[in-house]
């Protein structure tokens, strides 16, 4: 069987010439427990960068990292022009084949919006050093139900036409129709048992141009696969990565935090 490579998607060279990812809180959360310290020294691969927000978060700590995105490198570029230890890949991730291997290989918000997630991973696990750091952060199908079974049939059948300056405009539009409902209904603790109770703690935590992003993101992105709690075991298995260091962490009730350490080969005994 030949595998095809992922074709370039504009929308997501749109949606970041157009917004920033640069809340630093929230990247310290979703690689959590793994912290900054992870990176300090590091040889480092960014599958899938986006603006480049993140990739100057790993830049400031990291000997140096390795920034890949089909769409997005020179938007990437530009926003760390200030940094000498970065350099640029453009490529399909699950695709990847950089005949090298690194410290730390990571991946925030973007496994989960390529063709094939499963081969996406094994790129990056590919691309790991053994006893390297593997961190993935993804949107989780358990919690997401809405997102999965209204929004998206919606956004496949009506908004993926949308200009994306009316798209932009809707999404504001959401935002602000979200404001009373979150700074009410959602504050109390006896309504906690209600869908997205958490995430909308992060909602309350964000400014508006923040908060419009994370409403755009789910009306733009050209496809988006869900990933649920029996990929999560089945990717960071305890037979590829050290037992202690595997963590697999709910975030915000619609994603999942994971990370582990790559066991190192077997060593035959003499």
């Amino acid at each position: 069987m030949t595998l095809h490579s992922q074709l370039k998607q504009s929308e997501w060279h749109q949606q970041w010439v157009l917004f920033a990812d640069n809340e630093r809180f929230l990247f310290d959360e979703w690689i959590a427990p793994r912290t900054m310290q992870d990176f300090a020294g590091k040889d480092v691969l960014e599958c899938g960068c986006g603006g480049g927000q993140h990739t100057a978060f790993v830049a400031a700590a990291a000997k140096s990292i390795t920034a890949v995105d089909l769409n997005t490198t020179d938007l990437a570029r530009a926003r760390t022009a200030g940094f000498s230890n970065v350099r640029f890949v453009e490529a399909d991730i699950a695709a990847l084949d950089l005949a090298e291997r690194f410290d730390v290989v990571f991946c925030i918000g973007v496994i989960h919006h390529t063709d094939d997630p499963n081969r996406t991973f094994e790129a990056i696990y590919r691309h790991c050093k053994p006893g390297g750091l593997v961190i993935v952060w993804t949107y989780s199908a358990e919690g997401n139900e809405l997102v999965r079974f209204v929004v998206e049939p919606l956004r496949a059948m009506f908004l993926r036409w949308m200009p994306r300056s009316l798209l932009v405009w809707l999404s504001e539009i959401i935002t602000l129709l979200l404001y009373p409902v979150v700074f009410t209904v959602y504050v109390p603790k006896v309504t906690s048992f209600l869908p997205y109770h958490e995430y909308f703690r992060n909602f309350r935590r964000l400014g508006f141009r923040r908060n419009v992003l994370n409403v755009f993101d789910k009306l733009n992105a050209p496809q988006t696969r869900f990933t649920t709690m029996a990929t999560c075991l089945r990717w960071f298995d305890a037979e590829r990565f050290e037992p202690a260091s595997i963590s697999i962490r709910k975030y915000a009730g619609v994603s999942y935090s994971l990370s582990g350490t790559k066991r190192q080969p077997a060593t035959r005994n003499s």
